[in-house]
């Protein structure tokens, strides 16, 4: 990361600490989110213009609060504790940033786009560039920028890996070859993954099996194409924070991050690492993304073989395509798309009773998802109207022959996480 002025952020566990950090980059100010135990000495590496403990009553002890800013104290730079909500602490951070640290405010999306199309080029220099494309906000605006900074030195690898949503892989290809036109590579690798991740039921091994996975898929297609040492993806500040940077240990391993193997032979390139994801979509629309990728809903690498709960089978992800095609379609209809952060199916590996043409059945529900939220650090359920509710369900038992039930998932963020596995 260049070196902008900056506000280091001390994580006690406390609910708000991500909120804070889009706060202070909101009023134009870079920051940076730590475990509380961080050493002094890497502080003084990173050389911050001031220092704010984020805690809340339900972290840890306010004696250890005491103990780390006594232990700050001879840093001798500005130090701010927030206990409370930072909707509560706007005037007084305001005051700490441009009063206290004498901030300037020079973090923008534009002076990022430009310091990173600078690192990119001195990085690569006339190297080629593998960039892994999924067609999703993240790694669509990571290849833009990139693309930006190196043309033709960069060729896109779009992997069907065969969890992808209904006639996903045919939107990409044209949107990537015949707007953008660039270097696009399509491999269908939907027969490689299953094999890979039959028989395998536990959430990490799954997101494992498939980060190692698209790595070699990634390493093959380098062979093809001579000799290439970058490897561009979309990784973007809360894949970081929840594969376990912070104090709570590891949310879930992103495919991106805890899932890479060691042995990989690329160097990366992540242009938007730092980023949360509604500073993710200013790039994308300042690179001039159509808003039909830049609003798009965010979408996991490992796609629906997330939202199969256990084994995956080709019958259950057909079962899931389908029904995950209607609730995105109803949702679109109903005009609620662009304000709910994630709407989707999840098909779980049980089997309730149900009754269709008068006739028992014996099949699988359905669990409908969607969630509001601002940078998918939090979340909480999308109120959707009851008709809209009885319409889904009713086009999913009805198109869906091995479906007899939908049901919907009210829980917030934490305690549960936006996906299920």
């Amino acid at each position: 990361m260049p070196k902008y002025e900056m506000i280091l952020i001390l994580d006690f566990g406390g609910h708000d600490t991500q909120s804070i950090a889009r706060k202070i980059r909101k009023l134009g100010v870079y920051s940076e989110i730590v475990p509380y135990h961080i050493s002094v000495e890497k502080i003084i590496i990173k050389k911050p213009q001031g220092i704010i403990l984020a805690t809340s009553i339900d972290s840890v002890s306010a004696e250890t609060v005491a103990e780390v800013k006594a232990e700050l104290l001879e840093l001798d730079m500005p130090i701010l504790v927030i206990g409370e909500q930072v909707e509560k602490e706007v005037e007084s951070l305001k005051d700490f940033l441009f009063e206290k640290c004498h901030c300037v405010g020079e973090w923008s999306m534009d002076s990022l786009i430009q310091v990173q199309i600078a690192l990119i080029r001195e990085k690569v220099g006339k190297s080629k560039v593998l960039c892994a494309l999924s067609g999703g906000v993240d790694s669509s605006v990571a290849a833009v920028l990139v693309h930006k900074a190196i043309g033709s030195q960069l060729t896109c690898v779009f992997v069907d890996h065969g969890f992808l949503r209904k006639g996903e892989a045919e939107k990409v290809k044209a949107t990537f070859q015949e707007q953008f036109q660039m270097n696009l590579v399509f491999v269908d690798a939907r027969e490689r993954f299953l094999q890979k991740i039959t028989g395998v039921s536990d959430p990490e091994q799954k997101r494992k099996i498939i980060g190692t996975e698209f790595i070699r898929v990634f390493e093959d297609e380098a062979q093809k194409l001579g000799q290439i040492d970058f490897l561009v993806q979309g990784t973007v500040y809360p894949d970081v924070l929840e594969s376990g940077t912070g104090i709570g240990g590891t949310i879930k391993s992103h495919h991106n991050v805890g899932g890479l193997p060691e042995d990989m032979g690329f160097q990366l390139i992540e242009p938007l690492r730092q980023l949360f994801k509604d500073e993710v979509r200013e790039v994308g629309r300042k690179l001039g993304i159509p808003e039909e990728i830049v609003n798009r809903q965010p979408f996991p690498g490992p796609g629906l073989a997330i939202r199969i709960i256990g084994e995956i089978t080709a019958e259950k992800l057909s079962i899931l395509r389908e029904a995950d095609a209607i609730v995105l379609e109803e949702i679109r209809k109903a005009g609620l798309y662009d304000s709910i952060w994630q709407s989707f199916a999840v098909l779980p590996s049980i089997r309730s009773v149900g009754v269709k043409d008068k006739e028992r059945t014996y099949a699988y529900p359905i669990i409908l998802r969607a969630v509001t939220s601002v940078d998918a650090m939090t979340a909480t359920c999308a109120r959707l109207p009851y008709v809209l509710l009885e319409q889904i369900a009713n086009r999913i038992v009805q198109e869906v022959p091995q479906v007899n039930r939908v049901v919907y998932d009210i829980t917030s963020k934490p305690p549960g996480t936006i996906e299920w596995e």
